[in-house]
């Protein structure tokens, strides 16, 4: 997307403009980079928390709450 807006504006040289699509595209590219790091650590959180659902008791009762 950065080339075509590049090469979109590349009628206009005006180096304000360049500058400031390079540093969109530096800002867009780093919040894509930690959004997929945030999805990473998501999902590790996620299969660490269905393993332990998987391993633990879905119910458990105290003692006192057992039938006579």
């Amino acid at each position: 997307m950065a080339k075509a807006l590049l090469g979109y504006m590349s009628s206009s040289t005006d180096p304000r403009v360049v500058a400031q699509l390079s540093a969109e595209t530096r800002r867009l590219k780093q919040q894509v980079a930690d959004l997929e790091a945030h999805v990473l650590r998501l999902q590790s959180e996620n299969d660490s928390l269905a393993a332990a659902l998987h391993d633990a008791p879905l119910l458990t009762l105290d003692e006192s709450m057992q039938p006579v």
